[in-house]
């Protein structure tokens, strides 16, 4: 899976992505940090990457531009782990997550379990 790991999570999550075997990049890699959200969103998109963040500003663009991509996990309630205690959970769910994200989608990982809603948002 390829990931974009929003600038409000640490660069060390995507290193333990890849080390996981994703291809996964951080946005101050890029050099975009600080980047418009709509920009983050432009640039997943086009580079068929899943955006990891803690900003539900994601899901506002996406509902508002009625877009089927690019997919976007959130982890804002549990953004206080560690940087590896998050890449493990996030991997240990793309076997359920992986099938919602080939065809768009939304999914908020808690601390109690993952709400996944489908793109186009409604």
């Amino acid at each position: 899976m390829r990931f974009l790991v929003d600038e409000n999570l640490p660069p060390s999550l995507a290193r333990l992505l890849t080390a996981s075997g994703h291809d996964a990049v951080h946005i101050r890699d890029l050099e975009a940090a600080r980047a418009p959200d709509s920009a983050v969103m432009s640039r997943a998109a086009s580079e068929d990457r899943v955006i990891v963040s803690a900003d539900t500003d994601f899901g506002a663009l996406l509902a508002q531009a009625r877009a089927t991509k690019p997919s976007v996990i959130l982890v804002r309630e549990i953004m206080g782990l560690r940087p590896a205690e998050l890449a493990s959970i996030i991997v240990d769910q793309l076997d359920i997550l992986e099938p919602h994200f080939r065809t768009g989608a939304i999914a908020a990982i808690t601390a109690t379990g993952i709400r996944v809603r489908p793109l186009p948002l409604r």
